[in-house]
């Protein structure tokens, strides 16, 4: 598989010559989402600014001396401006350059402000580009009417620029942050179908991927980690097992107990997980909780047999909720437990296993009733 080669994987693993086309097409939306995003969305944010001065204007305005007097401004300021006299002209423009914020008179020929607002919004692609109104009167009806189409901001001539100015700026700034969070949950998603893509290989870990990140995600909360932290978090909880791809699926679907030698190659998985994730600069953090996602607190796990704080703490939290995800479901080797038994065994292994600490945190989270929610929303429904 050379797309998963040149991510970094060692080709002394054996390659599994035959992958279901959900997880070829679930790889393939992985890497044009990861083409889309190849800077830390923290980089790109703390770029907003200089971004902002590069923004697309469109200024639509049937009066052609207000035009030119508005492009002058905010050419100056550095933003590239498209003229229009009316919102039909300017839709027309539309198809082939699309601004990243528009100015508009209400009052034009053809198709007026309202219209043209109206026409805008019922273009999904458009949906959410800011859009300033122009009004000669600053009336009330204008208002009313505006805000019943969604209009927030409006602007009185005769213009003032400095208030032009600030307002385009808010509006731009706030629209960069959005559109970099939607590549945010777009980006997510795609490795949940990845991530999914391989777990699908075996039926009985329907909805793993979710309950682990949610479980995860709700224990780095309750200990008050940053967003930061988290997101780093739930991305390593999504991609914690991808290094299963790799795995034969007679091993994973196999009931009783593995031999030395299917024990050797699923241990492999953590390893090749991180490796595949090697040379990703938005997932650099992610893949240290790949890697140490088995380690165990003793010191006895593997594949590098770390033992407590040496053990990256979301690494540890991943391997607790994993281990109490793998108790409640239904797996090849075994029907699944009752959480009662599930939070007994997992007091039972705190301070060998797991991290002390970390069981204390989560058994708390159950008394609170938030780990069996999550466990309903994600119900592992065995064939």
């Amino acid at each position: 598989m050379p797309g998963i080669q040149s991510n970094g994987l060692d080709n002394s693993f054996p390659v599994i010559p035959a992958l279901t086309t959900r997880i070829l097409i679930a790889i393939n939306h992985f890497l044009l989402a990861y083409n889309t995003m190849s800077t830390p969305l923290k980089d790109a944010l703390a770029r907003t600014q200089s971004l902002i001065s590069q923004a697309t204007i469109f200024v639509v305005d049937d009066n052609a001396f207000f035009r030119i007097g508005l492009r002058e401004v905010l050419r100056k300021a550095g933003y590239l401006v498209v003229e229009a006299e009316n919102g039909e002209r300017a839709l027309k423009k539309m198809e082939t350059n699309t601004p990243d914020l528009i100015i508009s008179d209400i009052s034009m020929p053809v198709m007026d402000g309202y219209a043209f607002f109206k026409a805008v919004r019922e273009n999904p692609e458009w949906v959410g580009i800011p859009f300033i109104f122009l009004t000669a009167y600053n009336t009330q009806g204008d208002i009313i009417e505006g805000k019943k189409l969604g209009v927030e901001d409006y602007l009185t001539k005769p213009i003032d620029y400095s208030e032009l100015l600030i307002t385009v700026q808010a509006k731009l700034a706030r629209f960069r942050e959005l559109k970099l969070l939607q590549l945010q949950f777009a980006y997510e998603a795609s490795l949940t179908m990845l991530a999914n893509a391989i777990e699908v290989r075996d039926s009985y870990t329907r909805g793993h991927v979710e309950r682990v990140t949610a479980y995860a995600e709700t224990v780095a909360k309750s200990l008050q980690w940053s967003q930061e932290e988290i997101n780093i978090l739930r991305f390593g909880a999504i991609l914690h097992d991808i290094g299963k791809i790799q795995i034969r699926d007679e091993i994973l679907h196999k009931p009783g107990p593995l031999t030395p030698e299917e024990r050797e190659e699923i241990e492999t998985h953590p390893i090749v997980g991180a490796q595949m994730l090697a040379g990703i600069p938005f997932l650099e953090k992610v893949a240290p909780i790949v890697r140490h996602h088995h380690e165990r607190w003793d010191g006895q796990g593997y594949p590098d047999g770390l033992s407590g704080e040496e053990i990256p703490m979301a690494a540890r939290i991943v391997t607790l909720v994993d281990t109490f995800d793998a108790i409640t479901t239904t797996r090849p080797y075994r029907v699944a437990r009752s959480p009662e038994v599930a939070r007994a065994e997992l007091a039972k292994n705190a301070g060998t296993m797991l991290d002390p600490h970390l069981v204390e945190a989560f058994l708390q989270l159950c008394k609170t009733g938030a780990i069996e929610t999550i466990a309903r929303q994600w119900r592992n429904e065995a064939p």
